[in-house]
Formats: structure tokens, sequence, C-alpha cells
């Protein structure tokens, strides 16, 4: 039985590359196909897992109370905007000092700026650093850690210390060959001493998530005194199952600090990381099934190809067949010839679409800076896929192979 398939296997091979251009079409035609499936899973898989990182370094007991705007539709189906108001220092500040939920530690942060320069002895950067005016939660809350010195301390913020944090890429460029901690640099003018440098944390969508200074909340409210500020509460809840009822509590009490009546709707948006988490599972979901369906119509002209290149192959070998069966052949062996044949070449055309897929997949996501994983999933899924292609395919072919007449197929021309 060995010797068997190992014969069928070599005739295979010897039949393609007998018709080497045809096979060559035939595999890039199927790769075609397993390369859109292949490439769009791959973008995918790098869009949820840098999405999911970024969200996921909240931590999944952690929430945040924020400005949103929502969309809402009137009676005529003419869209209305509703743009809720900032959320003020005063309020932030209400808030935090009203909301006592059991287990949970309370973060106040803005952004100043994200067009700062920052100097260090003679050099300067240029004007794209982010300024955060934090608390000593901050990092906590966030899910950040520092690589070298420490984080803010009740001391530096009470005191309104001259203190900074700076992300990692300050390490590259303006702190570059030198040890970042006790230096000083200058924002707006102001000289911070540098007691930390943040893990690297890397783009989202193009924006540098590690070219930032943290400096403490009121100091950055002196030197950056912009009208309508937006302040952002982020809280973290030490017990997972105290979550949900931290989250109401914490509703109730902003509802409390903007004085809403009960028939108001909520003018704040608390967002969990949980929520952000499950809605790119969906999003990238919808996404995967997109892939599929693009990906199955592509394969299935495939198949309709490499089914039609074994149907002339079968009539091109009519003679050859005859010959087959006129010595002894079985009709399951010269079905299983035919079959053998589809396979490979079913499988040659998978693999090169795999590796195209990844190639894609990767080039795409290096460029949009998203972080590349192999996609097992897709790898198996589309040496899976390529295989019932070649099962569909070339069942009819080696059937009618089999089928033949070898009387009439001696007589063939």
């Amino acid at each position: 039985m060995f010797n068997l398939i190992k014969e069928n296997i070599r005739i295979a091979l010897s039949s393609i590359r007998t018709q080497l251009l045809r096979t060559i079409l035939t595999i890039l035609i199927i790769a075609i196909g397993i390369t859109a499936l292949v490439g769009i899973l791959t973008v995918v898989s790098a869009l949820k897992n840098t999405l999911s990182s970024n969200f996921a370094s909240m931590g999944s007991n952690t929430f945040n109370i924020n400005q949103y705007e929502t969309r809402v539709r009137n009676r005529g189906g003419d869209e209305l905007e509703k743009i809720n108001p900032i959320i003020s220092y005063p309020e932030a500040k209400a808030f935090k000092e009203s909301y006592k939920y059991p287990f949970t530690q309370t973060s106040l942060s803005f952004t100043a700026t994200s067009r700062a320069e920052v100097k260090f002895e003679a050099k300067k950067t240029d004007p794209e650093i982010s300024v955060v005016g934090v608390d000593e939660h901050f990092l906590n809350n966030s899910g950040l850690e520092t690589t070298l010195g420490r984080n803010f301390t009740g001391f530096d913020i009470d005191n309104n210390a001259y203190v900074c944090i700076v992300g990692s890429d300050f390490e590259k460029g303006l702190l570059k060959d030198v040890n970042p901690i006790d230096k000083i640099i200058s924002v707006r003018g102001a000289k911070f001493k540098v007691i930390g440098v943040l893990k690297e944390k890397g783009s989202t969508f193009g924006n540098s998530q590690d070219l930032r200074v943290l400096i403490p909340i009121q100091v950055a409210r002196s030197l950056f005194t912009a009208p309508n500020i937006n302040y952002t509460m982020s809280v973290m809840v030490a017990k997972e199952e105290l979550l949900n009822e931290a989250v109401d509590n914490a509703s109730i009490t902003m509802r409390r600090v903007r004085k809403l009546n009960p028939v108001q709707e909520n003018n704040f948006g608390v967002s969990r990381s949980d929520d952000l988490i499950n809605r790119i599972s969906e999003i990238t979901g919808v996404l995967s099934a997109s892939a599929w369906i693009i990906g199955i119509i592509t394969i299935f002209g495939s198949s309709i190809a490499l089914m039609n290149i074994m149907l002339v192959s079968v009539t091109e070998r009519t003679r050859e067949i005859g010959v087959r069966k006129a010595l002894g052949a079985k009709r399951s062996t010269i079905a299983f010839q035919f079959f053998v044949e589809t396979l490979i070449i079913g499988q040659l055309g998978g693999l090169v679409g795999i590796i195209l897929g990844i190639l894609i997949g990767y080039g795409i996501s290096s460029a949009i800076d998203f972080s590349f994983v192999i996609p097992w999933s897709a790898i198996v899924a589309a040496f899976i896929t390529t295989f019932i292609v070649a099962v569909v395919s070339g069942s009819y072919p080696a059937l009618k192979a089999s089928k033949l007449d070898p009387i009439e197929a001696l007589r063939y021309e």
C-alpha cells in the first residue's frame, strides 16, 4: 500500500512538471484567495493585539469618568449633536472628595498640551511632547511602570514639587547617553528634576505614548492656563467583584456633583477597560468574518479553476489512463492518482498564499504601527481550506478518470 501511494505521488509530480506553466498559474489562482484570507486576518490579529494591549494596560478593574459626545435623532430623522460639558477642575476635585467607595483609589489628570518643547542643556526637542498633569495615583491607575527612578509621592503632589517623570523616548533622544535621573529639563521655562522614566509603551495610530512628560497636577495648572481644560478621573477597584457596584456608585456621585435631577440623562461618560476590550473583540470579530467572506469568494473561484484544470488533464491523458487500465490498474488507483495530483497543487497554492499573506500582513502592520503577531489560527484555517478545496475540486475529475472505459480510452486521439 505504501509503495502504491509513493508511486502515485511520483506520477503526480511528474505530471505537474510536464505541465509546469499551467500548474504555476493554478497555484497562483489558489494563492490569491489564501493570500486575501491570511493577509486580512493577520492585520486584524495585529489590530486586536495592539488595541487590547493598550486598553488592558488600564487594568481590568479600572474605569474612567470623562467628557464624551453622543448623537441622538429627533422625530424628523435629522441628526442632532449633543455635546457634554467639559469636566472642570472644581467638579473633578469635588468628585474625588465625595467618592469614598471601599477598596478604590481615584486619580485626577489632564493633558496640559500636546505641543510642548522640552530643553536639556543646549539641546531641545521638536514641539511634539505631551505634558500631562497628574497626581500620585495616576501611574498605578493607568497601568504604567517606571524602569528607572520612582513614582510621584503624596508629598510631591501636595507641595507642588517641580519634579517630573518622562517617557522612554527621552532616553533615546534628549537624554541620550546620560543617566536621566536627577537631570534638570525645562518645560515652558520652568525647571523640572527628572525622578523617573516610564516603561516603553509604543504608538497607537501613529501617536507615541513615549513622548510625554508627567508633572504634578497643580504645577501643570499654574503653567498651562488655557480655558476649558478638560479633566479625567480614573478609579481603580482593588477587588474585582466590587467593580460593578463601584461604577454605579461613581455615576451617582458624579450626578450629584453636576446637580442632575432624576429624569436627566448623564452628561458625562463612564468607560471601563473591560468594556473597551469587549467592544474591540466585537469589531475585530466583524472584520474577521468579512475576511472569511472575501477569502471564501476568492477561494470558490480558485476551486472552479482547479477543477477545470484537472478535467482538462483527464482529457489530455485519456490514452494514458486506457493503457494503465489495460495493464490491470484498478479504478481506485486511477482515482487516487488524480486526487493526489489535485491535493499537491492545492497545498502548494495554500503554502504560497500563506507566505504572501503573512508578508503582506506584516508590511501593513509595520506601516501603521500595529503589534504584529503570527496568525496561527489563520495558517491552520488556510491549510484546512486548501485541503477542502482540493478534495472538492479533485473528486469529480478523479471519479471521471476512474470510470473511463479502457477500450474507448485507448482509441482516443
